[in-house]
């Protein structure tokens, strides 16, 4: 029975009434009685040059043609019509009704007499005249007394006007049916926006909260389109609000539509494509309702007829889309609604605009708006049973997933006993795990775990936690488990992961990312972050010391016994290193054979003691591995760190004081910088240049200076010299050469200033060539670094292009290491550079340890002695026995020698004898300014001592008496070595 009772309820009856009502609306007869109106014509008289007097209208308005209606095109101007009634029932009264809802005031005068009838507007009336539906009617009494009427109608918006003519009773029903319309469109979507909106704050969703606002703009615009929108609720809405309230209406009604369709359909939006259209049409929206507040309505109703029309086609063009791709049911039931209510909307607009008949009367209207809305609720409702099908399936799949989660997923309670848990959580921790006396937290994790648990879920919301569970046995290792947990309704919900293997492996990981993987000691990243932390304490009473050590020599271990005995030495030293350490002390090995020490807490002085500790303990012992011994020695460099040094800085200071405790500077291997030492000025200084050399005024500053190379030949026939770089800071102050070089090298930028150096002297020696006739050769020494780049080398045969008629002058210089680290490369170079006709010199010849295997490859034209061989040379006769040996084989290559750092005339004197072409140093002249060098008529002008004046005396007049080719004439052969 009661299944029967409810299937009756639930099913048959709710049938049962549609099919009753379907049966009412196309059978039945309707309430109202016959409609006897009769539509009039008139005469109209439109206002185009100001208003007219009721005289002047009266005579104006009888040369216009009779017409059944006119159309205001939205002119705000008054129109003045000529009705004139027709007989009706002389038993009752007729009335005239001027039914157009734009209409908001109307006048009228009887147009034989012009008397005034009455005057009507949207709130009042007076007279004759009075409000009827959505416009007006005028009484016109007794049937014997109809007399034409003279009216003024003023409209806003597209009025079109008419004149009906009713008998009074038929009206009244009409105005009836009206006010039934009203009510039947009002209450049923206020009802059915009341059912959503309460639906909406059950539930707390959004999207039907939307949907309310939407139906109740629905019911004002289909208010407005049927004309009664005067009212709200059975109340009148004040004329001023009115009006700028049906613009509003209408922009927020295309608003919350594009809104609401862009809510229902995201998900499916997404699937078709075509967001950027629907982001227009969503950036249209806030400017309409702008619009609607600040433009008058007659202006503002093309706006809203033009967005509306566009915005129409997009949603249905995207509608369409979704239909096709996703068959979706919330599509079609809203898609339906949608389709009605842009329907009923662009027939209006339409209708508007061109002037159209409406043909869609009142109740049409009413059951548009209806319809749409009821539509709309289908849609709402079938995402809702969507929803509701989603959920459940979620449901299911979670209720699933919990019992087959391969994580242990749990909920305590506050007092730390298990809720619940999934299988997989009682196979981690015990099968009992929820049974009376096994359901503590405490009982299968460390002491302090349940502590530890509660502190994270109530400090954060999405904290993790690692914990150590109990051993499960006497044997059992201890397990690792990771805890995520956050504090919900009262309870701790979680998951439980066993990441035993998974936090060794990441101890492993960690201790690889921080230490050497050979020597066990820290890499370069870990011993960095040790840095870091020493350096944020350092303070007053807080020192820190660094060291960084490089070992002497040790590439010969491997490259004679192999890396297998090198690694063994390492792990050694290391070994001996970390012994010699203690506290926060740490070591890091930062490349092959080098280590930096941190030393926390530690003063200059103790923690020179301690690196002469270390150095001694490198050394004191050697280092056995099989049946090989081997002695290792080491090289220290110790800095006193100063708060505000930044890391890199640091440590290229310890690096520096390394490198000169390696060249020899120390004392048993250690070089120590303390405070404010002239070697940290320095390197700031160096520091200083490396950053200017990364900007765009890396060459501000630069100047050249020029020391003359004098020929022992013919010392007074020839003016020749080397260009020397030079550099001043912003403050005029000389910058050691040395400085700029090793900045210019360490920032990258040695191409840039060697190109400014050559450019400079070819664009010296093109303005002053005329005063450099006995000028042979101009020598400008290029850097290793530009010589590897390739860049440079293309610049470098660009520019002796652009100065081929100079460049036999020019002699470029360039140092034995460059030549011998890629010989083929080098030779290219010459070659290239020669056949510009510019000469190239190798400087410091005899430093390096093959520089006769590689002369025969070498086409060069000068060789410039290394100085180290010319400085007291003659306390030296092993190196008079090399440089001669150097001038007879470059005599033998057809090349000629220059001998650098000559300091006294003995060394003057021995070179000439011996054989040098020529001098250069001291003794003959100290650099110059290019200025001083455009006076001289010869190398030999700069002399200033007597005695060395002499000696050159002589060696012109034993030059005149031996006939010598000189390598520079204009006319010699090439060698082609």
């Amino acid at each position: 029975m009661e299944s029967l009772l409810f299937a009756l309820s639930a099913y048959a009856l709710p049938i049962a009434i549609g099919l009753l009502s379907l049966i009412a609306i196309t059978a039945w007869a309707p309430r109202s009685a016959a409609d006897s109106s009769v539509a009039l014509k008139f005469r109209a008289l439109h206002e185009l040059d100001g208003p007219l007097s009721t005289a002047q209208a009266a005579r104006g308005i009888e040369a216009q043609p009779q017409q059944s209606f006119i159309d205001t095109k939205r002119s705000e101007a008054g129109f003045w019509l000529l009705i004139e009634p027709l007989k009706g029932n002389d038993t009752e009264p007729s009335v005239i009704e001027l039914p157009s809802r734009h209409a908001v005031d109307v006048a009228c005068w009887n147009a034989v007499s012009l008397e005034p009838l009455g005057r009507g507007q949207q709130n009042s009336a007076l007279g004759a005249i009075r409000s009827v539906k959505s416009g007006f009617a005028i009484s016109l009494g007794a049937a014997e007394a109809l007399q034409p009427l003279l009216c003024r109608v003023h409209s806003v918006g597209p009025a079109r006007l008419t004149a009906i003519q009713w008998p009074a009773s038929e009206l009244q029903v009409s105005a009836q049916e009206f006010t039934h319309n009203e009510g039947l469109l009002t209450g049923g979507l206020v009802v059915l926006a009341l059912f959503v909106l309460v639906t909406a704050l059950i539930n707390r969703t959004a999207t039907y909260l939307l949907f309310a606002t939407w139906l109740l703009l629905n019911l004002r615009v289909a208010a407005l389109s049927a004309g009664w929108d005067g009212e709200w609720l059975g109340h009148t809405v004040p004329q001023d609000i009115l009006w700028a309230g049906r613009a509003l209406t209408m922009a927020l009604y295309y608003t919350v539509t594009i809104t609401l369709f862009k809510t229902l359909f995201a998900d499916d939006l997404e699937q078709v494509g075509n967001s950027g259209a629907m982001r227009v049409a969503q950036w249209t929206c806030l400017p309409l309702v702008v619009a609607s507040l600040l433009i008058p309505y007659g202006q503002f109703l093309p706006v809203i007829w033009v967005a509306t029309g566009i915005s129409t086609g997009l949603l249905v063009y995207l509608l369409v889309r979704i239909l096709l791709k996703t068959r979706s049911r919330v599509a079609m039931w809203y898609g339906s609604s949608i389709v009605i209510t842009l329907f009923a909307s662009v027939y209006e607009v339409v209708s508007a605009a061109l002037g159209l008949q409406a043909l869609i009367g009142t109740v049409n209207s009413v059951t548009a708006a209806l319809s749409s809305s009821l539509l709309a609720s289908l849609a709402i409702a079938e995402q809702m049973r969507q929803e509701h099908v989603e959920r459940m399936a979620v449901q299911a799949e979670l209720a699933h997933t919990y019992e087959a989660m391969p994580i242990g997923l749990f909920t305590l309670d506050t007092y730390g006993n298990f809720v619940s848990a999934n299988p997989a959580l009682r196979r981690m921790l015990a099968d009992d795990v929820l049974k009376p006396g096994s359901r503590a937290w405490q009982r299968h994790f460390s002491e302090g775990a349940w502590m530890q648990l509660l502190s994270m879920v109530h400090q954060r919301s999405d904290g993790e936690l690692e914990l150590k569970g109990l051993p499960q046995g006497d044997n059992a290792a201890v397990r690792r488990y990771l805890v995520k947990a956050t504090l919900a309704r009262d309870k701790i919900e979680g998951s439980l992961q066993d990441v035993t293997e998974k936090s060794r492996a990441t101890e492993d990981l960690q201790f690889m990312a921080n230490n050497d993987a050979l020597t066990k000691v820290l890499n370069r990243r870990g011993i960095e972050k040790v840095l870091t932390h020493a350096m944020q304490q350092i303070s007053g009473n807080r020192p820190l010391a660094l060291a960084y050590l490089d070992l002497d020599r040790f590439k010969l271990i491997n490259d004679l016994y192999g890396h297998a005995a090198g690694d063994e030495v390492l792990q050694q030293v290391c070994k001996r290193i970390s012994d010699m350490l203690s506290g926060g002390m740490q070591i890091g090995r930062v490349g092959g054979d080098e280590f930096i020490i941190v030393l926390p807490d530690t003063r200059i002085p103790l923690a020179s003691v301690i690196c002469q500790g270390v150095v001694a303990c490198i050394r004191a012992t050697p280092y056995r591995i099989k049946d090989k011994a081997f002695t290792v020695r080491a090289s220290v460099g110790l800095i006193d760190v100063d708060a505000g040094v930044q890391i890199k800085d640091a440590v290229s200071a310890a690096d520096r004081a390394c490198r000169q405790a390696k060249a020899g500077g120390g004392h048993n291997g250690l070089v120590v910088y303390e405070k404010n030492a002239e070697a940290f000025r320095q390197h700031e200084a160096e520091l200083a240049l490396v950053e200017r050399f990364s900007t765009n005024s890396a060459t501000e500053g630069l100047f050249l200076e020029m020391q003359p190379i004098m020929s022992l030949n013919a010392p007074h026939d020839s003016l020749n010299f080397e260009v020397l770089l030079r550099m001043r800071d912003t403050n005029g102050q000389r910058i050691p050469t040395d400085r700029v070089i090793s900045a210019g090298e360490a920032s990258g930028h040695m191409g840039v200033i060697d190109r400014w150096v050559l450019s400079t002297t070819l664009a010296w020696l093109n303005s002053n060539a005329s005063k450099l006739q006995s000028t042979r050769f101009i020598c400008v020494n290029l850097s290793g670094a530009s010589l590897n780049d390739e860049t440079f080398m293309q610049d470098v045969f660009a520019m002796l292009a652009q100065n081929i008629h100079i460049t036999g002058r020019l002699c470029l210089e360039i140092t034995e290491s460059v030549a011998l680290h890629d010989l083929e490369n080098t030779r290219r170079f010459i070659d290239k550079i020669r056949s510009y006709g510019a000469k190239v010199a190798l400087d410091d010849f005899g430093a390096g340890y093959t520089s006769f295997s590689y002369l025969k490859v070498l086409s060069a034209d000068l060789l410039k002695i290394d100085g180290s061989f010319i400085v007291n040379m003659n306390k030296h006769p092993a190196n008079i026995a090399i440089v001669e040996a150097i001038v007879s084989l470059a005599r033998n290559l057809g090349m000629k020698t220059i001998a650098e750092w000559a300091e006294d005339n003995a060394t003057v004197q021995t070179l000439a004898e011996i054989g040098v072409d020529y001098v250069q140093g001291f003794a003959v002249a100290r650099p110059r300014i290019p200025e001083q060098m455009l006076e001289a008529q010869s190398s030999a002008s700069f002399i200033e001592d007597e005695a060395l004046r002499r000696i050159t005396e002589r060696l012109g007049k034993a030059d005149d008496e031996l006939l010598q080719v000189s390598l520079f004439d204009a006319n010699r052969p090439r060698n082609m070595h």
